[in-house]
């Protein structure tokens, strides 16, 4: 793996994830992570090391999302002791690959969870996981074998 520069907080976690998105660098992602990590994606593929986690967005950088641009818009950072933290970010996704031809995928916002631990000398992630988020829903539920999102208050 390339030499990345240490994490010096839990704060840069998220910021150091979206730019190795942005950079097309899956090797910059899987810095971010502990050898063992685990890392679970918004469609529930759990990968359990740093180098599958590196294989899995550097196939999803090349054909999934190979124009897009992900954004942090927030951070929030829990420290369970000065050495564990919980970071939550909510980042905005932007200019993902049509699946089809004359297909075009809007903008999704989605929030991340990585939970951190600093070693003597910097911090990492031991696991991860991304969820979406879903404007005016509240679950989702299984009709016909499709996944969909729901709202089950009156309106």
């Amino acid at each position: 793996m390339n030499s990345y520069p240490l994490l010096t907080s839990p704060e840069e976690i998220p910021l150091r994830f979206a730019e190795g998105w942005n950079e097309r660098d899956a090797g910059k992602i899987a810095a971010i992570f502990d050898e063992d990590a685990d890392f679970v994606n918004v469609a529930g593929i759990w990968w359990r090391n740093r180098e599958d986690i590196r294989k899995a967005h550097d196939y999803g950088l090349r054909v999934i999302f190979k124009d897009s641009d992900l954004k942090v818009t927030k951070t929030e950072v829990k420290y369970l002791s000065e050495s564990v933290a919980i970071v939550h970010a909510r980042m905005r996704l932007k200019g993902q690959t049509p699946e089809k031809d004359g297909e075009k995928p809007e903008m999704r916002f989605n929030i991340f969870t990585f939970v951190a631990h600093k070693t003597e000398s910097r911090w990492s992630c031991a696991a991860a996981q991304n969820t979406d988020m879903l404007p005016g829903k509240e679950t989702n539920k299984v009709v016909g074998g499709v996944l969909q999102p729901a709202y089950y208050r009156k309106k």
